[in-house]
Parts: structure tokens; sequence; C-alpha cells
């Protein structure tokens, strides 16, 4: 069966949904126990392969929740564990009955741990460390035992300490022998002897802990809570996962790529709310009157009373400070140099650029190319007519054109996905019709999506940059260019391997009357999409016509290395034809394997990543200073033999288009920005060999004829 973009208009790979699958009624007077149930009968319900919820489900979840609150085994004893353990089997039948004594008993237990760990960090970093001696921690934890008592948890602690010590302590030895070396951190290197940089980078270590138990304390009951439930929802698949209201409020903005508010991100201190960035084009970057370093502490509301924020959670000052368009909030800000002064702005919607398509020219000679980078397929669930990813790229296409590009990259690199209907309707752009993806629910029933508009806004050279962070929409996208033979894939030796599809549904949407307030939203797997040819991307992504060493070659990554991924699996291919429009697209990826093979910063790069490789599964570390140096002092042999790699230069000119040329006259941020894309992007050996694919396509290009315009 097929589905024209008509229909698709209802189906996203993220799509808010109501759950229409109850008659159940659901009544608890405890919002945890009723939070419990709703999900559990959502994932059953709901889930595209359910688990059994039972006695290895149970032991799984004990496991991974105990992992999640004490990943480093520095709270529990092994006489805890030994108590919860009598709970192993049994979170599946508390599951079904909405028990949480489990919960209740890991939660107390790691609250009164937690007091006793601010003890234990501040009695240990009274007694100073001797660098001197010969001694080693272990830094992959999961592989150590829970100390048996608390002498040995205190023996821990200072273990993890001392290694948290080190390198500020190193950082001051180094400043006191060379007074030409820059800080490179918030810390004071103002130490003259090693007894003081000892002394400096013990109280420099606690109060890095004290703002780190500031935050925790700052945590309520609920905030563990929502970890459990999210513990025992990751046990379905990784993508399946449980939003608290303020998350979900967060997750929508990073999908439309806006919110309304003042434009500046904070940041937690005693004094208050520190602004640590101001976003481009948001109120306080146009009223100018406040600058990073500036703290608020109290917030008003149109002239009310102010509220003082000092030591309130950075989530709740936050909710006062952000609101609807066009009110206006009164700041109280301490100002860097001291001063007090009252600011009032009127919120207004923020659009966060970096979420955006941009694009560039790139000059080679006489030839000129293009470039669109896509950070994610963004949309607003709420208003698709607003801003989203495929009509911006579909401008940038156009505005591409009118500058003379004769080929285009499209630079999907980290993008990690979003909306499909974006990736059909962007795939559109390409193609003169035909599908673009296969979608199966847990019915097994197979739907087509299709891009049935015949008109195609750009006909020539094509290459798409993927990497293995390139995932689920990302991944769409590139497998249906390349099963059509449109696009050649250069990247990774695949993707990310993300096949899946979820829904958001808003657990409120399950309630016929609600007491409880907001109870958020769970995103829920609900579907497996697969390439037209018939194969899925899940595991296996999307193997890149010419593949290319980066950082991450070594590295664990992807769908593969997450917890409880779904299958790879086939389904019957749709009906579509290759593209016509290349003569010689084989020879084209023959050439450039030859030219990438002998490159020698494609072979510096593939030993950078084998070198990464190797420092991560450095797992036991010497506490010894001496060593330290000796091992710090080669790795800045191998980091200094690898800044070649930032030193490369392709040659190419890359240059914004007209209409944000005209933008920088106001916004210097922005030039800023673009300035220091085109430097990175003129040291990319990767958009170097696409631009020499497109040159080789561009000779092999069939199409002759005028491009059509633009897809409205």
């Amino acid at each position: 069966m097929k589905r024209n973009l008509a229909y698709i208009l209802l189906l996203m790979l993220v799509a808010v949904a109501s759950c229409s699958f109850t008659n159940k009624t659901f009544e608890n007077d405890d919002k945890d126990k009723l939070l419990l149930d709703l999900i559990t009968y959502v994932l059953e319900k709901g889930h595209y392969e359910p688990k059994n919820i039972d006695d290895d489900f149970s032991a799984n979840v004990f496991e991974d929740f105990i992992d999640v609150i004490d990943p480093t085994k520095r709270y529990f004893i092994a006489s805890d564990i030994a108590e919860f353990e009598q709970y192993k089997y049994q979170i599946d039948d508390e599951i079904k009955n909405t028990d949480i004594t489990f919960f209740n008993l890991v939660y107390e237990r790691l609250m009164q741990r937690m007091g006793d760990a601010k003890e234990i960090y501040k009695d240990v970093l009274k007694t100073p460390f001797d660098y001197t001696e010969d001694e080693t921690i272990n830094i992959k934890y999961d592989e150590e035992p829970f100390a048996a008592n608390k002498e040995e948890l205190k023996e821990r602690w200072r273990k993890q300490l001392k290694y948290a010590t080190l390198g500020t302590y190193d950082s001051k030895i180094s400043h006191m022998e060379d007074d030409s070396l820059v800080a490179s951190d918030e810390h004071d290197h103002k130490a003259h002897t090693p007894k003081e940089a000892e002394l400096e980078s013990r109280e420099s270590t606690e109060a890095t802990l004290d703002e780190f138990f500031d935050f925790v304390d700052d945590l309520e009951r609920k905030d563990w809570f929502v970890q459990y439930i999210n513990t025992i929802v990751d046990e379905f698949d990784p993508h399946t996962f449980y939003f608290a209201p303020e998350e979900k409020e967060k997750f929508d903005t990073s999908m439309s790529g806006k919110f309304e508010g003042i434009g500046a991100r904070l940041q937690k201190k005693t004094e208050g709310a520190k602004i640590v960035e101001i976003i481009s084009g948001g109120p306080v970057w146009r009223d100018q009157r406040l600058e990073v370093g500036d703290e608020i502490i109290k917030v008003g509301q149109n002239g009310e009373e102010p509220i003082n924020i000092v030591g309130m959670r950075l989530d709740d000052a936050i909710k006062l400070i952000k609101g609807a368009q066009g009110t206006i909030v009164d700041l109280t800000v301490r100002k860097v140099d001291g001063s007090l002064e009252v600011v009032s702005l009127t919120r207004d919607v923020v659009e966060l650029e970096e979420s955006y398509a941009k694009s560039a020219t790139i000059i080679k000679g006489d030839e000129k190319f293009g470039i669109i980078n896509l950070p994610k397929f963004y949309v607003d669930f709420e208003d698709y007519s607003e801003r989203n990813a495929a009509t911006d790229v579909a401008k940038e296409v156009e505005r591409l054109k009118e500058e003379g590009a004769e080929g285009l990259i499209l630079d999907l690199r980290d993008n990690g996905g979003g909306s499909l209907k974006t990736v059909v309707e962007m795939a559109g752009l390409f193609i003169k019709d035909g599908p673009i993806v296969q979608v199966r629910s847990k019915d097994k029933n197979k739907d087509v999506y299709d891009d049935n508009d015949e008109r195609i806004q750009w006909d020539g050279p094509l290459v798409i940059l993927v990497n293995e962070l390139s995932a689920s929409a990302s991944e769409i996208l590139a497998a249906a260019m390349q099963d059509y033979k449109r696009a050649i894939i250069i990247g990774s030796k695949q993707t990310f391997g993300k096949g899946t599809v979820q829904n958001v549904i808003p657990l409120n949407n399950m309630l016929r009357s609600n007491d409880q307030g907001d109870l958020g939203a769970i995103k829920v797997t609900t579907q497996k999409f697969y390439r037209i040819n018939g194969g899925s991307t899940q595991l296996e992504g999307v193997k890149s016509d010419i593949v290319v060493p980066d950082r991450y070659s070594y590295i664990d990554l992807g769908e593969r290395d997450q917890a409880n991924p779904l299958g790879w699996d086939k389904i019957t291919p749709a009906d579509y034809k290759i593209w016509n429009g290349y003569i010689d697209y084989d020879k084209t990826i023959a050439d450039s394997k030859k030219r990438m093979a002998s490159n020698p910063q494609i072979k510096l790069i593939e030993e950078n990543a084998k070198w990464l490789k190797s420092e991560q599964d450095e797992t036991e570390i010497s506490l010894n200073y001496n060593t330290y140096k000796e091992e710090k002092e080669k790795d800045k042999e191998q980091s200094d033999y690898f800044k070649e790699l930032s030193d490369y230069d392709s040659k190419l000119t890359f240059k914004s288009l007209g209409y944000e040329e005209q933008l920088f006259v106001q916004d210097s941020v922005l030039r800023e920005k673009r300035d220091r894309w085109h430097k990175n992007l003129a040291k990319d050996v990767y958009v170097e060999e696409a631009v020499n694919v497109l040159e080789d396509l561009k000779m092999n290009n069939i199409k002759q004829g005028k491009l059509a315009s633009v897809k409205d």
C-alpha cells in the first residue's frame, strides 16, 4: 500500500500522538504509581516489539538502575547491594502491581549514602596527597566490586579524589616552572611551591565537588523516580524514553530549534543564575545591556514584586525567566563589575541558529560548488508551515543555483535525525518521483512513502557526507539517494544504524480526568523503516560508497553498541527506477577510492583514530606524579604529531551567500560563526574529496537541460 505526501503530513519520525488503543481506566492517587501504570501499559500495547516483563527483565532493571545512580561505585557498599538483591527477581511483579517498594528502598539508601559521601570527601581532602607513592587506579569502574565496608569506600574515594586532583596539581606545577604558559581553565595558577600547588589543587577539587553536590541537592525525589522509570523503559530499546514535563519542553525546543524567552543560556551559581551565552538575535542580544558573566538574582513579572532566585533550582529559575512572546520580565542583575541593575526585557521567539541549515559556495579555480550543512531534520510539530528542514534546504538549494553552483554537497555528518516528513520532502528535491522509504508497524503491514511531485529542484551532481553519528532520518535520505544512485555517499564505513520510528504520546491524553497535573510524555518505538531496496538500516546503517576513516573509526559507536537494540531484517523492495543522470557512476567511485588510498591526510587521520582507540582502552592510570608526567609527555608528543591534521589546507575558498552578507552588517556574531565554519571547511579533506567527486560527476553528467524551479 502506498501513501502520498498528503497522508504523510500526519506521520513523522517523532510524531506527537494521542493514545487511542485503550479503554482502560487509570485511577491512582499516588502519582508515581500512576506513571508506572500508564507507561507500562503503553509499552505493552504500543511498542513495536514489547518485552516479556519477567524475572530476566527484573534482573536487568535491577543491575541497570544501580549502575545508573552509582556508576563509579562510590556511594553504596556491598551490604547495601546484598539488601537490594532480595528484589532482584521481584521488580517484574512490582511493575505489574504498580508497587515501588524497590525504588523507595534504593532512593532512601542513596540519600543516606550521599550524605555520608559529603563527609567522606571533606575528610579525605583535609590530608595532603603523596604524589611520590607508586599506586594506580582502575577507571573501568564496572569491573570493580562494591566496597566491602565504609573503610574500603573511603579508600576508593581517596584514590578517585587523588586522580581528580592530579591534573590540577600538574597544571599548577607547570605554571610555577614556566610563567609563559597561559592558563587553560578557571583555576588559580599562582602557586609558588609544590606544597602550595598541592594544597590549592585539593581546594579546587573540593570546590568542584561542592558545586556537584549543590546540584544533587537540587534534585527532588521525582527526578530520581524518572531515572527509575527510564531504566525500565530502556529495557525495551535505546530510543524509547519517558519525558518528565520539563524534559518534554526541552525536546520540543530541540526539534523545532526555537523557544519563547529572553535568549540566554544560564548556569547555576551560588549567587544566582549566571549568563554563559547570549543567543544571537534574541531579546538579550538586541537589548545589549546584559553580557556574559552577569548574574541574575531576582526575577519579576511586568512590574510585579520580584522573586529572589538565589539558591533556587536552575530549572525553576528558568521557568520564571521564560514566558510567552510579548510579555515583560524584570531581571535584577549583578553585573560583571559588581553593580546592581534592573533590566526589563520583552520576551520573544528565540531561534537557535546552530540548529538550522546553512550553506556556502565553494570556489575552486573557475568552478563554483555549493555545500549545505544540516544539523538535524527539524520541524515544529504544532505548525508544520513554520520553519522546517525541508523548506529551508529547498531555499538554500535555490540560492546556491542563483550563485551559479555546478555541484552540491549535503553534509549530514553528526546529524542525529528528526522528522520523517521532512526527509520525504527533501529527497523529492533531487528525484522526479518515486518511493523514498518503507515503514512497517508491529502488525507487519508495510507502507511506502512516495514523492509524487515530478518537479526536480536540483538535477546536478550530488554528494552526501555522513559519519558514524549520522542517524535515523539522515540514514533514510542517504539510503534513498544511494538506492536511486542519485548521490554518491562519502564517509564512515557505516552510519549509526537507527532504523526505528518513535511516536511521542502525552500521558495526560490517556486519562479521562487527572488531578496530578502534567504527567509528561513517553517516546515509544512503534515502527521500523526500511530502504526502498528492502534492507533495514537497523544496526547496519548505510554503508558509504567511498569509505574514509575519521576519528571515530575504531571507537564503539552506533546502534549496535547501545543497550537492547532491535534486530536487523529485510522486507520486499519497493518499485523504483535508478536515476539515469550519470554516465559513469561506478568509475567516479573507483577513482575517488584511489585518491583516498594514496592521500597522506587520510593516512594520518586513520593513524590518529587508532591512537585515540588505544588511549580509550587505557584504564589503569598511575597516581605517581613522575609517572603521570612521563605518560603525559608521551601523549603530548603524539598530540603534537597529530596537530598536522588541523594545519591541512585544501586550497578551496568558501563564501557566504549574498543574503547572509547583508545580515552580517547587523550581526557580527553570525559573521564570526560563519568565518569559523569556513575556516574549518577549508581544512576538511572530506569536503575536498566531495568537490573532486562533484567534478567527476559534472563531467559525466548527462543532464544538460535547465534546472527546475523550487518546489513549494
